[in-house]
């Protein structure tokens, strides 16, 4: 089981990346419903963390596929 902090650094790892290789899909990242805590569930958990970042690689991957077709 993957703990929060593996998660975290998965995510900042990831957040970079797209920043300095994608930065026009880096700026709709803090438009996202998903980056904006639920006060119904305010405490991060491993789980909620997960699925963060398989939101943020699923965007990465869409993305990827519509916008750098060569």
């Amino acid at each position: 089981m993957k703990t929060l902090q593996t998660i975290e650094n998965q995510i900042i790892r990831l957040t970079t990346s797209i920043e300095v290789n994608y930065p026009e899909l880096y700026k709709t990242l803090d438009e996202s419903p998903i980056t904006i805590p639920s006060s119904s569930h305010p405490d991060m958990t491993v789980s909620i963390m997960e699925d963060y970042l398989e939101t943020l690689k699923q965007m990465l991957k869409q993305y990827t596929k519509t916008h750098l077709k060569q």
